[in-house]
C-alpha cells in the first residue's frame, strides 16, 4: 500500500451537525455510486467512521473523521486502484462540500 488518499473538507456546521449530514449523505452516495462502489463495512466511534468498501474487484478501506471545522477523508488505496486516486480525491472534495454547506 502506497500513502494515504486524503482529503480535508472545511465546514461551519459544528461537529454534530456535519456528523448528521455525513450519516444521511452515506445512504445517498450508496445508491448514487452502487456501480462503482459497494460499501462492505462502516462503524462509527464517536465522531469517526471506520469503513471498507470494494471497486473493480479491489478492497480499500479508510476513516472519516469529524472535527469541529473540517472533515478528514483518508483512504488506503490498493495499488489498482491508486491510478484513479486523483480523480477519487476531486469526486470525494465536491460531493463532501455540497454535503457540507451551511443551508
Amino acid at each position: 500500500m502506497s500513502e494515504p488518499l486524503v482529503v480535508n473538507i472545511p465546514h461551519r456546521l459544528g461537529k454534530d451537525e456535519a456528523v448528521r449530514r455525513i450519516r444521511d449523505g452515506l445512504g445517498r452516495a450508496k445508491s448514487e455510486f452502487a456501480m462503482l462502489i459497494t460499501l462492505e463495512d462502516e462503524r462509527w466511534d464517536g465522531d469517526t467512521l471506520h469503513f471498507a468498501c470494494k471497486s473493480l474487484g479491489q478492497r480499500a478501506h479508510g476513516t472519516i473523521a469529524v472535527y469541529d471545522g473540517a472533515v478528514r477523508v483518508e483512504v488506503r488505496l490498493p495499488w489498482l486502484l491508486q491510478r484513479f486516486a486523483q480523480a477519487a480525491q476531486r469526486v470525494i472534495g465536491r460531493k463532501g462540500q455540497l454535503m457540507l454547506e451551511k443551508k
